[in-house]
């Protein structure tokens, strides 16, 4: 069984597949707390759905690509099992993950959007550093969600050492939502002479912040 917190259809709102129409599995839990989460409603909660009746709806959606996301979708044993079910299936399969859980056992035909934690997460003791030396160039992207110049020198720096610009397909910036001014990350970032993207969160834009489901 998984603990699923909603099954829906919308747009891609991230990564470098945002704007794409998607399925999303939203599973329950996640042992971390970062500060600026936006998705604390999957903390708890959530419906024990069986992996086959997961399946039958996302079937019924009829999306190609198809995102597992939570909370942290690897921290759920069942997780691992769901992700290997949909690119059986043929699905394009992206998972949102923040971290913290080995993505060792992650089916190599899913596309990994990896998000390092910054400072002012308050989880940043917390990231599992060889996630990142497993990064594949053609398909997996690695994401900085940055609240501050601090957060934006810490991630200059892991992109640094990791070698993330060669290592990943894309290297990923994302302002906290109403925090930063956009103008500020944007000089950062073109300034800095790294190969990397501005990434806002398109979902957001769309419906507002508080929105679920869409």
């Amino acid at each position: 069984m998984l603990r699923v917190t909603e099954i829906f259809r919308s747009i891609q709102g991230e990564s470098t597949h945002a704007g794409r129409p998607c399925t999303f599995v939203r599973l329950t839990g996640c042992p971390m707390r970062c500060v600026w989460c936006d998705s604390e409603y999957t903390f708890t909660g959530g419906e024990h759905i069986s992996l086959e009746d997961v399946m039958e709806q996302v079937r019924a959606y009829g999306c190609p690509l198809v995102e597992v996301t939570g909370g942290e979708p690897l921290a759920q044993r069942e997780g691992f099992r769901l992700i290997e079910r949909l690119c059986d299936e043929g699905y394009e399969v992206l998972i949102e993950t923040g971290g913290y859980v080995s993505t060792a056992e992650v089916d190599p035909r899913a596309k990994l959007i990896l998000d390092v934690k910054c400072p002012a997460s308050g989880e940043a003791e917390r990231n599992h550093w060889p996630n990142l030396e497993r990064l594949r160039a053609e398909m997996d992207e690695v994401k900085f969600v940055i609240a501050d110049r601090a957060d934006w020198d810490y991630a200059r720096e892991v992109i640094e050492r990791y070698e993330l610009e060669t290592r990943a397909r894309a290297v990923l910036i994302s302002p906290v939502w109403d925090g930063l001014p956009l103008t500020d990350v944007a000089d950062w970032i073109s300034g800095s002479g790294l190969n990397v993207r501005l990434q806002l969160q398109m979902h957001k834009q769309v419906w507002g912040a508080e929105a679920r489901g869409v």
